[in-house]
C-alpha cells in the first residue's frame, strides 16, 4: 500500500497539467546553483582526502572507496530540494521522492524554528511538504502561488492553524522585495 503522493493518477497529478494541457509552474530559480554548490563541496572533500592520503603515502584502493562513499554521503546530505508551485499546488522534490500539497486545501502551516528553519505544510488530502522558508523569500513567485492557495483555504474555512506562520514569511518576503527594489534603484 503506497502513500498518496506515490500513486499515479492521484489528486496531485492535476498539478502537472493546466486546463490547456500545458504545465504552468514556478520553480526555485537558485536550485541549479545550490546543486552545483553541493557537487563542489563533495568534490572538494574527496580531493582533499585523497591528497592527504597521497601526501602521507597511505593511498590505497579501500581508502579511496571509503573517501568516495563519504563524499557521496555529503552530496546526498547537501542535495537541495527542488520546490515548484502552480495554481493550487506546491511540491518539493528531493533525490528519491517528491512530496506535494494542494495549497487550496491547506489545513495547517507550521513554522519550525530549530537549527534549520522549516515551513511544514499539510493539506486535507494527507499531503505533507517541508520546505525552507528562504526558498520562498528568494522566489517571490513561489510565495505568491502559496499565498494565493492559502488564502483560498482560509476563506473556505480549511486553514485552521498557520495564519501566524504565513504572516511571518510574508513579512520576510516583503522586506526582501523592498530591499531589492531599493538596491536596484540606488536608494539603499
Amino acid at each position: 500500500m503506497g502513500r498518496r503522493d506515490d500513486a499515479c493518477g492521484g489528486p496531485l497529478d492535476a498539478r502537472t497539467n493546466g486546463p490547456d494541457g500545458a504545465r504552468e509552474a514556478t520553480n526555485d530559480r537558485e536550485w541549479t546553483q545550490e546543486l552545483w554548490s553541493s557537487v563542489r563541496c563533495a568534490g572538494l572533500l574527496l580531493t582533499l582526502l585523497l591528497l592527504v592520503d597521497w601526501g602521507s603515502g597511505r593511498l590505497a584502493l579501500w581508502r579511496t572507496a571509503l573517501w568516495l562513499a563519504l563524499a557521496g554521503l555529503l552530496f546526498v546530505v547537501l542535495y537541495p530540494a527542488r520546490v515548484s508551485a502552480g495554481e493550487n499546488w506546491l511540491t518539493s522534490r528531493r533525490l528519491v521522492r517528491e512530496h506535494g500539497v494542494r495549497t487550496d486545501l491547506l489545513v495547517s502551516v507550521r513554522y519550525m524554528d530549530t537549527i534549520a528553519q522549516r515551513l511544514l505544510l499539510r493539506d486535507a488530502l494527507g499531503g505533507r511538504v517541508e520546505i525552507d522558508p528562504e526558498v520562498l523569500v528568494r522566489n517571490p513567485q513561489l510565495w505568491y502561488r502559496l499565498d494565493q492557495g492559502a488564502r483560498k483555504a482560509a476563506s473556505d474555512g480549511l486553514l485552521l492553524c498557520g495564519a501566524t506562520a504565513l504572516r511571518r514569511v510574508s513579512r520576510r518576503v516583503d522586506q526582501e522585495t523592498a530591499r531589492a527594489v531599493f538596491k536596484a534603484s540606488g536608494l539603499e
